[in-house]
């Protein structure tokens, strides 16, 4: 058995995770994680259907609060900070942790008003401010040039691969810390996959990022650390170069061999 408490790479943690589990009821999702997240890298989430990366993902967040009879115990920090405590401001840890999921989901209006309505949300009123947030984000998502002349027309008529990098341009529209992206790339053509997978490098120079993939190649091109889970418990993580190569466990070795999952 792995670690149960293996670490990254040195440097400064963006979310700490300390002995996480989560039951759905009586069913439970994940069993002990610990791990660290750094700060301004790409870290990926592996391993077959069903075992605990989504979940984990949703539990930075706290989307998971949302689900009925969902039980959380152990911790999570962020930048220190646990994110359960009594005091915390949901909507804030929202705005400072974005998220990205996994069939784009456009809001039926104008690509303008996609951008603009978190910055609205959160108080910005004055037209010359909200362009300005919206030229920055759509360019910050590898979008503006492609759609700076049609930015009243609906969000909608955009192909599936806009309509995910209008979603990552509207999660950076609120200037948040970290971006949680789950199975982003699971819907796309490879052209288009190629594409997000080119802006997440990007985005990691001011963020940091957190995706969850069922394609061990999409992990491996993209990210610099990778977690292995399997049944709900954490069995590996590391650099991504040293797990994929090298991995230390005979199970993670299987998954990535294509022996199961």
């Amino acid at each position: 058995m792995a670690d149960p408490s293996p670490a990254p790479a040195p440097g400064p943690a963006t979310l700490e995770v300390d002995d996480l589990r989560l039951s759905y009821g009586e069913s439970r999702a994940l069993h002990g994680i610990t791990l660290a997240i750094p700060r301004r890298q790409i870290t990926a989430f592996i391993g077959p259907s069903g075992c605990g990366k989504s979940t984990l993902l949703r539990c930075f967040n706290r989307m998971n609060d949302l689900v009925d009879g969902v039980r959380t115990e152990g911790d999570v920090r962020f930048e220190g900070r646990t994110i359960f405590g009594p005091g915390v401001d949901v909507n804030e840890l929202r705005k400072r942790i974005g998220m990205v999921f996994q069939k784009s989901n456009p809001f039926p209006k104008s690509i303008y008003d996609n951008v603009a309505y978190g910055p609205r949300v959160h108080g910005a009123r004055r037209a010359s401010d909200l362009d300005e947030v919206v030229e920055r984000s759509l360019r910050g998502a590898a979008l503006w040039d492609e759609v700076k002349d049609r930015l009243r027309q609906s969000a909608l008529g955009l192909s599936g691969g806009q309509q995910q990098r209008l979603c990552i341009a509207r999660a950076i529209a609120v200037q948040p810390e970290v971006i949680l992206l789950d199975e982003p790339c699971s819907a796309l053509d490879p052209v288009a996959t190629a594409k997000v997978e080119d802006l997440m490098h990007e985005l990691k120079k001011e963020y940091t990022l957190v995706v969850v993939t069922h394609n061990m190649q999409q992990a491996s091109r993209v990210s610099d650390h990778t977690a292995f889970l399997y049944m709900g418990r954490l069995i590996e993580y590391g650099r991504t170069a040293d797990l994929f190569v090298n991995p230390r466990e005979k199970q993670t070795e299987d998954y990535i061999t294509g022996r199961f999952g």
